[in-house]
């Protein structure tokens, strides 16, 4: 292998191609742009479908009847295009449809900042949708990662029949990076499991098309283990709910420890994700420079929260810092893991620029020197 320069958005689609996407369908917005128009020009070529939509509720509509048709099925859009998706990522969540979502964030409310980066779709990825449902929301900080992750949501999305979002930047999605990837495998033929007819859809079953398995009723009406609807039975709705959680929480690829930089003998733990963690691992050097132990986890999973693993980082720091291009948003379950084992600092931006390594240093040497202050008080 050699290395290339490559785009993020390039990187997702070669990552897509290599877990074996055959279906696109999406709407051009920046800056997710650069996925569709890759797709349209290498899916055809494959033996794969790329079809541009009126807009977004349809784009993601053609993606759930597709996996439904036997498809690999994705598509990308930003902010805007995301909300409208929102009520299809719900249904495909309560149809158990294997798919994936990327979302290149920018700045909003609504048309916003169209080519100005932002974090701002860190909750309306887990909540957007109404109801309570397991979520899968993954993120990259770099143009490998972009790569990386695309097929980790892809395997994902199959493994537990549900919807997989990625949640990039406009940063990441337009960075260019010299990268080694593998070449593009072969098209393959796709071979379906069978499933038995009273197999519990609940459990382990495989995801299996129309046309492979026993029949299935795909509705946004709740359904039964065997993937019937009515009698509606609420009690059957929760087991499937709870079932889907679990399925997650039980999964080592997911509650896999996030990656982590100089946290060994930290007293101050920087929490980041996206391009932010990229400035973060800068800043951890300046602070480190400056006589304070400062360390860095950069998080790959966004949902679901690692709990577990900031808990456990809580228990030997005496700060966390949580830095997003936001006004605050995975500082909520930040907070609600560290609870009180460490005092929680947010530090959020949501003009259209990024926070910089001094920024980040400047922050977190300022909130440790006052609480040392407060302290000796």
């Amino acid at each position: 292998m050699t290395k290339q320069l490559i785009m993020g958005n390039e990187a997702v689609v070669l990552g897509a191609i290599a877990a074996g996407c055959d279906f696109y369908a999406g709407y051009p917005i920046t800056p997710a742009t650069e996925i569709m128009e890759e797709m349209a020009k290498i899916l055809p070529g494959r033996g794969g479908v790329f079809i541009q939509m009126e807009d977004e509720l349809s784009a993601i509509a053609a993606v759930i009847g597709a996996a439904w048709g036997g498809a690999v099925a994705m598509t990308a859009t930003s902010g805007p295009g995301f909300s409208l998706m929102q009520e299809n990522i719900g249904y495909a969540a309560m149809t158990q449809t294997p798919c994936v979502i990327v979302d290149s964030q920018r700045g909003g409310p609504s048309t916003g900042l169209p080519t100005l980066p932002s974090q701002s779709d860190v909750l309306q990825s887990k909540f957007g949708s109404h109801g309570d449902r397991a979520a899968i929301v993954l993120t990259a900080s770099s143009v490998l990662g972009a790569y990386t992750a695309t097929i980790r949501a892809f395997q994902l999305a199959q493994r537990h029949r549900m919807p997989v979002i990625l949640l990039l930047d406009a940063v990441v999605s337009h960075m260019r990076e010299p990268v080694e990837l593998p070449s593009m495998p072969p098209p393959t033929q796709r071979n379906f499991p069978t499933v038995e007819p009273g197999a519990d859809r609940f459990d382990q079953a495989p995801f299996v098309p129309f046309g492979y398995g026993p029949v299935t009723t795909v509705s946004g009406l709740s359904h039964n283990a065997k993937g019937q609807t009515g009698p509606f039975s609420g009690a059957a709705t929760e087991r499937m709910l709870r079932a889907a959680i679990e399925r997650l929480e039980q999964d080592d690829e997911i509650t896999r420890a996030p990656d982590t930089y100089q946290l060994d003998d930290a007293e101050v733990a920087l929490v980041a994700y996206g391009i932010t963690a990229r400035a973060g691992i800068d800043a951890v050097d300046i602070l480190r420079s400056q006589g304070l132990r400062a360390g860095m986890v950069t998080l790959e999973v966004i949902w679901p929260f690692p709990t577990h693993a900031i808990q456990s980082i809580a228990d030997d720091v005496t700060h966390v810092v949580i830095a997003e291009l936001n006004l605050g948003q995975l500082v909520l379950p930040v907070s609600a893991a560290v609870a009180g084992r460490a005092q929680v600092h947010s530090l959020t931006l949501a003009d259209g620029s990024l926070l910089t390594p001094e920024a980040i240093a400047e922050f977190i040497m300022k909130r440790t020197s006052q609480s040392q202050e407060v302290t000796h008080a």
